[in-house]
């Protein structure tokens, strides 16, 4: 009997399934290649605004983009969790330029809040990191009515990143950078008649369908960026099986699963963040790629370019997502 029910558990299933590839991106070998935080690259009189970053692979990707002198703006629904984390890493990095910003992506009034005050502190901004997210919680609705899980992971960043696009647009090398899944694999579909689940409610595959959206997001925005002549890039990364309390929300036979993984599979919530680090900052990281732990099943090890499923390439779902997605949230593109 499986330890946990592979209905649910979108983690297990992927790794049961998961072989080797060959080790090449674009032809490009990625054999041997170790890319650590230490390659990080100076980013002083950058500004990164990093979402989710109270914790998890966020807090460590601000961490590393403090130390490495980004002023960073962390994103937190909790104000008081936020200054802790921000002093947190002021403790480790003393010369850390960090501050906070409340931002609750389950409310689209937050998020024009969040932007009114953001571009009023930085009209500048070289780095936005939609990195927050919720993991398979009860059924549960946002402030303005969307399943929980598609409207924090995907319509509350869709939202956010348009409305501060303007001010990345006119810097060089400015990257939004979008956290998915190896979830988004298994069971993910957009079911546009359904997109709140008010039929049906599965945890799992709400999730696998938000994690599938940010995908088919990032690969849009790339190819709109790209047709505009923009200066920014759009890139996904995704952080492999790491250590950190996103399935507190879970079922009790998930968690139970993701705790016995996170012993024998899952790496540390530090080399969970490098896939994000070297999206967002690597300089030979092109627009529309997607990073990933370069190990088996991409669970973990050290992050490489790597290939997303067949359906987040499907153009027609990206362009029917994003119509979609402007009509419920209210926000229209400036590319």
């Amino acid at each position: 009997m499986p330890l946990v029910s592979t209905r649910y558990s979108v983690t297990t299933v992927y790794v049961v399934r998961a072989t080797k590839r060959e080790n090449t991106v674009n032809g490009s070998p990625q054999v041997g290649q170790r890319w650590t935080a230490a390659d990080v690259p100076d980013q002083s009189e950058r500004v990164a605004v990093i979402t989710g970053a109270n914790s998890g692979i966020g807090f460590e990707a601000a961490a590393v983009l403090a130390d490495r002198g980004a002023h960073v703006v962390l994103g937190v629904r909790d104000l008081a969790k936020g200054r802790q984390s921000a002093a947190k890493i002021k403790d480790r990095y003393p010369q850390a330029d960090v501050a906070v910003q409340h931002l609750d992506l389950a409310s689209l009034g937050s998020v024009h809040a969040a932007v009114k005050e953001l571009k009023a502190a930085h009209p500048r901004i070289d780095l936005l990191i939609n990195n927050a997210g919720v993991a398979m919680p009860p059924k549960g609705t946002t402030r303005d009515g969307f399943e929980l899980q598609f409207g924090t992971n995907h319509l509350g960043p869709f939202a956010l990143t348009s409305l501060l696009l303007e001010c990345l647009l006119p810097v060089e090398g400015s990257r939004v950078v979008t956290i998915s899944s190896q979830g988004h694999r298994v069971r993910a579909t957009i079911d546009f008649d359904d997109l709140h689940a008010e039929r049906r409610y599965d945890r799992a595959a709400a999730y696998t369908r938000s994690k599938l959206a940010n995908l088919l997001f990032t690969y849009e925005l790339q190819r709109r960026l790209a047709s505009s002549g923009a200066a920014t890039i759009a890139v996904a990364a995704h952080p492999g099986g790491s250590r950190t309390g996103l399935m507190r929300n879970a079922p009790l036979g998930i968690r139970a699963g993701v705790g016995l993984l996170s012993r024998v599979v899952f790496q540390s919530a530090e080399m969970g963040a490098l896939p994000t680090l070297r999206a967002a900052t690597d300089p030979t990281v092109r627009g529309g790629q997607y990073y990933g732990p370069s190990g088996l099943g991409e669970q973990r090890g050290y992050p490489k370019c790597v290939q997303s499923s067949v359906q987040s390439h499907d153009q027609d779902l990206q362009h029917r997502l994003w119509a979609v997605s402007e009509e419920l949230t209210g926000v229209t593109y400036p590319v």
